[in-house]
Order: C-alpha cells, then structure tokens, then sequence
C-alpha cells in the first residue's frame, strides 16, 4: 500500500466521481472543524491511526496525517497502539511527501520541562532515578538528566554515595536554567521537611512507657540512638540486656529495627530515654527461688580478674567463682590457670543475695574433695611414685594423684648435698619415688621426703671414720675458714685453718688448692651436726711421735711403722 493509498484508507479526500466528491468532503472536513490552525513547535494532542515498520502516523486534526519514527518509541520503551491519544511536538506542517513532521521525544521533554518548572515555583517534590556518581555528587533522571550535589544527599554527610546509584529518591528543584538545561536537586531538604513533620507527630503522642519501634541510627561506646520517628532517643547501654553487654555493637548495628520502651521523656528539651531490657522481667526478681543456695547449674565465664571468675548462669544473671573456690588442692593464684573466658563450666550455688545482685559460686564443690578421704589412701612412711609439678625456691611440689601435691623440701632431697636448688637434683615433670614423712588433712598438706628412701650415711660414720683415724679425702672447696674435704661421696670433713699448720696461716690457699688430695687426721666426728673436724697439723705430730726403725744392712734409713722414712716428713710444716 502506497502512502496515498494510506491516506485514503484514513479518512484523506477520495477521487471517486470526480472532483466533486473532493470538494465535498473538503468542505465538510473545514465545517468539522477539522482544519485548526497549527503552529510549528506546538505540543498537541492526537490519534494513533497506524502503526508501521518504520513509523507511526498520527491524526492531530490537520488535513493531513503526522509521522513518527517508529525508533522513537522502541527508545522509550513502548509502542502505542491504534486509536491510542497522545501527545506530540509538530516540528513542521508538511514535509516533501505532504505529510506533517511530529515528535513524540521532544512532546516528552517539553512535558518534562514544563513539570520540573511548575515543582520548582510551588516548592514540590520531584522524582527521579539516581543514574551514576559524577564529581561532586549524583546524576539523576527525572524526565532530563539533574544534579545532586553530595551535600544534598542526605541529612548526614553520605560516605559512599554508589551505593545509591539505581535507587529511586523524591528531592526538590533548587535551581533550574531551562535554556542551558540545568536542574539541580536537594533530597535533604524534603528529608528535612518528612523529619519535622514525624517529629511533630511523635511528640503529640510520646509518653513514658510506650513502646514502638525504631531505627538504630548511630552506635557510641555508651550506647545507641534511636530514630524514632523525627526525633532521636538514647538506649544506654545499660539499658539493652539485664546481662552483661561489652560494646552496643554486640547486639545493635546501624540500620536495625528495634523495639523500645520510653523510659524517660522531656517535652521541653525533646530528650528521650529508651530501654531495651525493660521489655522483660528482670531475672533477679526470681534468683532466689531458681538458684537457692546448694543449686548445681552450669554456666559460661564472661570475664576474669585477680580474685575469680564470673559465670552467666542465664542473660541478666551472673555469680562469682573466688579464686579459693576453683580447687580443693590447687593453690589458684589467678583465675585463668583454671578457666578462660567463654568456657562451659558446673557450678555450685553456695549464696545469693538479691537485693545487692550478687552470687557466689564454686567449682570445686561439684567434685567431692579428696582430701575427705586422704588417710584412707596415704599413710605416714609409705613411698609413693609422682610427677614433679613445679620447683620453687624452698622446694618441689609433686602430683601424687590428680588434686593431691605433696611438698617435697629441699632440707629432705639428700642426706649428704647442700642443695642450693631443687633444680640441682629435679627436673619439671620428672616421675620420682618419695617417702611420705606426714600428712595434714585439715591443712590439705603432705610433706615427702627423697633422701628418706636411702639409708643415711652418717648413722654409720662414726663406725667407719672413728676419731684418731687418718683418713685421705680431695679438696672439694675453699671458704675464709678452712678447706671441705670429701671423704666419700655425700660425706665431707672440714679441715679449718688453723688445723692445716702450726704456724699462722692467712689463708687456706697458701697450704692447700681445690683438687689436692691429703691425708688427715680425724679429730672430730659428730653424726648429729653431720660433722667431722680433720687435721694436717695433728697428723704430722702423731706421724712426728711414731718409734723410729733402725737402717737395715743394706744402708736404708728409717721408717715409721707404715714403712715410710722419717725424713719423708716435713716436722717443720715447710710447704
């Protein structure tokens, strides 16, 4: 069908019958009113006749048909159907085939226009979609492309403005240049106005102990504020849980929807207290009935200190375990060489006092004590096997049984050593064999004892170093008075002095040096002291007065009674 064939269909001037026919239905279309006059870069109003391929025709009452590029349409989304009305923008009366040029874009944009104007003089808002971040804040359509500068945004500074790109937002028109094409936006201000209405309406009907949700706006160290509504109200920490609460943030964020109760409200100032934990009973009203004293319960540690831990029983209700109440053997000094924070621990209720809120607890009360029957299992003189748990200064603590120590002291690890330190003889978590020298049920004490399982030497040393005796021994150490001598391993005699020569000595080094070997003189044994008292100088007047021999034939001198020549002796303690 060719375009004057269109025409025809559509209702244009037929030639059937001549010309008399067209000026017939000329006329009519003239007294129809058919043929207003139009002005070029007019917006007005027509019918959809047809829709093609490659154009939409459309009847705005001229004598002829206008057309639109069918791309136009496809760009906004929709075609219109036939016998649709729509707006159009008349670009030109006729164009080189008779027919009217007309613009459904640029109707739309001048509807835009003429919109974004009218908000702008009555101070309404606007709708729009944010497209994209610029410099200095956001694009956005609304109907033409706008500005909103980041200060606009929002009622606070907006940290990350892409988040909002594709959102759908009402702002207002605070400045326009239709000619340049420029609209800039403000959506703070119609968040202002929305605020101050809410506000007007929450202050008409707050009042203390009402309870309505909000928004969690802003979290601090000492709490949350509320938006409830227009106005700002602060849940205190101390208000969120009848438990313990570290930080807001551990059950609040930023965005959260929340219940509340009004606590407090000052109409004059607009302050407004709020309360979390109000919406519940408070635990403590029941404490006494749940957790009489002698109730086992089971708990979690929140937190620790010097003198215990304390435990939640349930949100709101926390005791305290003392440090004394951790372990019927261990010696606690802090909390955490027993229990860490978050642990799951049983408990026994051993006080409650509701009216102060507090609670004492025990851990060790839970397992029976086993001190309680200690006599049962240990007796004085028995030898046990442990493993060394820690050495201290005064001596080692040894684990007979889980929960039981025994004090090994240092004066118990050897008949013979002087022990300067346990760790001279024991290492940590060795297994040794004691003897049990006492047990002190009530303190909770057991006293062992290393050397007690070997037979002391000095009982028998009388016996075997008798007073008169000599005896050969090495010099094992030095002092200011003397020179200690080993005899045997474990037994030392002193050689003092003033007993290395008869004439006066300064220091012991001028006779004698650590690794000498000598033969004494034994002049005092005394197995209590655990002393025995040596001489060089009595060995060399006992030598002096031993009965000279006679030389043999053979020309020998003469020896003492052990064979050994007189001569061999130095009788003036020369060196």
């Amino acid at each position: 069908m060719d375009k004057d064939q269109q025409r025809t269909d559509l209702g244009g001037p037929r030639k059937e019958g001549g010309n008399q026919v067209a000026e017939e239905s000329m006329e009519d279309w003239f007294q129809d009113g058919g043929t207003t006059e139009f002005e070029e870069g007019e917006v007005v109003r027509g019918r959809v006749v047809h829709v093609g391929s490659s154009e939409v025709l459309v009847d705005v009452g001229y004598k002829s048909e206008g057309s639109i590029p069918i791309e136009e349409f496809h760009r906004a989304g929709r075609l219109p159907k036939v016998g649709e009305e729509i707006e159009v923008y008349l670009e030109a009366k006729e164009d080189s085939e008779g027919l009217i040029v007309l613009s459904k874009e640029k109707a739309d944009k001048i509807k835009v226009w003429d919109a974004i104007t009218r908000a702008h003089e009555k101070g309404v808002p606007v709708e729009g979609k944010v497209i994209e971040v610029v410099k200095g804040g956001l694009a956005v359509d609304v109907g033409v492309k706008a500005f909103l500068p980041g200060s606009q945004v929002d009622l606070r500074p907006v940290k990350n403005l892409g988040a909002m790109v594709g959102q759908m937002i009402r702002a207002k028109v605070i400045k326009l240049n239709r000619r340049r094409g420029n609209v800039v936006l403000s959506r703070r201000t119609v968040l202002e106005e929305e605020r101050e209405e809410k506000k007007k309406h929450t202050l008409e009907v707050l009042h203390e102990g009402m309870v309505l949700t909000g928004t969690v706006k802003n979290i601090t160290d000492y709490g949350a504020f509320i938006d409830l509504g227009g106005i700002d109200g602060l849940l205190h920490v101390t208000d969120m849980s009848w438990g313990r609460v570290g930080h807001p943030s551990e059950i609040f964020q930023v965005g959260d929807q929340v219940e509340v109760v009004v606590l407090h409200f000052d109409r004059e100032s607009g302050r407004v207290s709020l309360g979390y934990k109000q919406k519940s009973n408070d635990p403590w009203e029941i404490v006494e009935t749940k957790y009489a004293a002698g109730t086992k319960s089971r708990g979690r540690v929140v937190s620790l200190t010097n003198y215990g831990a304390f435990v939640e029983l349930e949100p709101g209700v926390e005791g305290l375990v003392h440090v004394s109440e951790m372990s019927w053997t261990r010696r606690v000094r802090h909390p955490s060489k027993i229990v860490n924070v978050g642990d799951e621990v049983d408990v026994l209720v051993l006080d409650v006092n509701k009216a102060a809120k507090r609670i004492s607890l025990g851990m060790k009360q839970v397992e029976p004590d086993p001190w309680g029957t200690i006599d049962e299992r240990y007796i004085v003189g028995q030898r046990v096997t442990g493993r060394v748990r820690n050495l201290t200064d005064f001596g080692a603590f040894v684990e007979l049984e889980p929960g039981v120590d025994g004090l090994l002291h240092i004066s118990d690890m050897s008949w013979t050593r002087n022990v300067g330190h346990p760790s001279e003889i024991l290492k940590k978590s060795q297994e040794i064999e004691t003897q049990i020298l006492n047990i002190d049920r009530d303190q909770k004490r057991i006293s062992l004892g290393l050397k007690q399982i070997q037979p002391d030497p000095w009982t028998t040393v009388a016996l075997r170093y008798p007073m008169g005796s000599r005896v050969t021994g090495k010099v094992v150490r030095l002092t200011d008075f003397g020179a200690f001598v080993e005899l045997e391993p474990g037994v030392d005699g002193l050689l003092h002095i003033s007993q290395m020569s008869s004439r006066p000595i300064g220091r012991p080094d001028e006779v004698v040096n650590v690794g000498d070997e000598l033969t004494l003189l034994v002049i005092r044994v005394d197995p209590n002291e655990r002393r025995i008292g040596l001489s060089l100088k009595e060995l060399h007047h006992a030598i002096a007065a031993e009965p000279v021999q006679t030389e043999d034939r053979s020309g020998a001198g003469r020896r003492g009674k052990k064979g050994k020549r007189r001569e061999d002796y130095d009788y003036d303690d020369e060196d």
